[in-house]
């Protein structure tokens, strides 16, 4: 663990029950761990008004808790009765919101982009069909409409939960605003470790991650490769790291889970978006 090794560990989370118990299990570490609460995509801002302006080392855990998702009054999870929220946080718009509310072009574009949900359009118009009879409010009422009797190994209500999820918090918005922010914080020889937990948060790291550590770029019209402007990291991990068959047999939820790492390098290029 990074605080018995000595380190000073901020961190940041939008929901207040995970910050409370962080805070109750962590105590006894007094001063060297401090919890915020907020989005990550703004912990830059919050670090510079805390006088800190390099840091050595980021880890982004992404996605939602294990508490989250059994927690039925939360709404993450189809398997539970609960309110149809979803938010991580204690403000903004909930799923019910946003299933009764937006048109069908628009939840099948969420249901498409943040489910990769083959089914998008069907199953945004079959809820604005139930809407005009009755709001949506709960996690069943949802997941229900969408199976409409289908079984199989995995609830067709799979991916619109997930989708619904991400926009209801912006996830993909403010990991696209905390890479760089973190990027131009990391100190020289620093790190930044990602973990993601499904191919579209995935593909945003690895490209950008890519984008920032490549040595040369290449254009058809060009004589030859130019060093890349842009580079900031060396890659540590080439691959996405997964779980080990001894993790996935004690936490079966981390087998979607991918883990990448860069440094910052101690003669980064400046520029781009870092």
């Amino acid at each position: 663990m990074l605080l018995k090794g000595g380190a000073r560990v901020i961190a940041f989370d939008r929901d207040p029950a995970a910050l409370a118990h962080s805070r109750g299990e962590l105590a006894h570490f007094g001063v060297d761990f401090t919890a915020l609460e907020g989005n990550f995509s703004t912990a830059p801002t919050e670090l510079a008004a805390r006088g800190i302006t390099g840091i050595d080392g980021v880890l982004l855990d992404l996605g939602v808790s294990s508490h989250q998702l059994d927690t039925a009054e939360r709404g993450f999870s189809f398997q539970r009765e609960g309110p149809l929220d979803m938010r991580m946080g204690r403000s903004g718009l909930t799923a019910a919101d946003l299933v009764n509310t937006l048109p069908a072009a628009e939840l099948a574009r969420i249901f498409r982009e943040y489910g990769d949900e083959p089914r998008a359009i069907q199953f945004a118009a079959r809820i604005v069909r139930a809407r005009e009879k009755k709001l949506l409010e709960t996690t069943a009422e949802l997941a229900e409409l969408i199976a409409a009797g289908r079984q199989g190994p995995r609830h067709p209500a799979t991916r619109v939960f997930q989708a619904l999820r991400i926009a209801v918090n912006d996830e993909i918005g403010s990991l696209e605003r905390a890479l760089p922010a973190f990027a131009s914080l990391l100190s020289p020889g620093g790190r930044m470790a990602v973990i993601t937990f499904h191919s579209l948060e995935d593909r945003i790291v690895k490209h950008f991650f890519r984008r920032h550590s490549v040595a040369e770029i290449d254009d058809p019209t060009w004589p030859a490769p130019k060093p890349n402007p842009e580079r900031l990291f060396d890659l540590l991990t080439p691959r996405s790291v997964t779980a080990s068959p001894v993790e996935l047999a004690s936490n079966p939820r981390s087998r979607s889970a991918r883990l990448r790492v860069v440094e910052r390098r101690l003669e980064a290029q400046s520029g781009g978006d870092a």
